[in-house]
C-alpha cells in the first residue's frame, strides 16, 4: 500500500479536522480532531475526549470509528478514508487497521508516538492482514500550529 498521493478533497476535509480539533481545545483536551469520509460523504467524527469520559481510549480516531461504525452499521470500513490532524498512535493505528480503512491522511507527524511512519509504521506493515495506504503532512503547519499554541498555553498556566 505505502503513501498515497493528495487529493484535490484531501485540504478541505483536514480543515473539517481542524475544526474538530478546536472543540477539543475548547474542552481542555489535547487538540486533535478526525473524520471519515465515504463517497465524499463524512459518515463519522470525533475529537480527543479521553479526559472528559475517562476514558484513555477517547482520541479523536476512535471516537470516530465508533461513529462512523454505528452509522454505517458495519465494524469494517474498507473503503472509507480517515483525516485526522496528528499521525496516529499505535493503538490508532490498530483500530484502522482492525476497522480495514483504505486510506489515512494526517497533518502533523508526531515524532515521539507516531505510529504511520514516524516512529513506526504500523499502517503499512506486511505483519498484518490490512495495510492502509497513507498521505502524511496535509496542512501540516495549521495542524501543528493548534497543538503547539495549546502546550504553550499549558505550560505558562503551569507557570503563573
Amino acid at each position: 500500500m505505502g503513501i498515497a498521493p493528495l487529493r484535490s478533497s484531501d485540504e478541505a476535509f483536514m480543515r473539517r479536522a481542524l475544526a474538530l480539533a478546536r472543540h477539543a481545545e475548547d474542552a481542555g483536551e489535547v487538540p486533535v480532531g478526525a473524520l471519515i469520509v465515504r463517497d465524499d460523504e463524512v459518515i463519522g467524527e470525533g475529537w480527543n475526549q479521553p479526559i472528559a469520559s475517562y476514558d484513555p481510549t477517547a482520541h479523536a480516531e476512535i471516537v470516530a470509528l465508533r461513529a462512523a461504525t454505528a452509522r454505517v452499521k458495519n465494524y469494517r470500513l474498507p473503503d472509507a478514508v480517515l483525516y485526522v490532524t496528528l499521525e496516529p498512535c499505535a493503538m490508532c493505528a490498530g483500530a484502522i487497521v482492525q476497522a480495514r480503512i483504505a486510506r489515512v491522511v494526517y497533518g502533523a507527524a508526531d515524532p515521539k508516538s507516531g505510529a504511520a511512519g514516524s516512529v513506526v509504521n504500523l499502517l503499512d506493515s506486511t505483519a498484518f492482514n490490512h495495510r492502509a495506504q497513507i498521505t502524511g503532512g496535509v496542512l501540516a503547519e495549521d495542524c501543528r500550529h493548534v497543538l503547539q499554541k495549546f502546550f504553550q498555553a499549558r505550560r505558562s498556566d503551569r507557570e503563573s
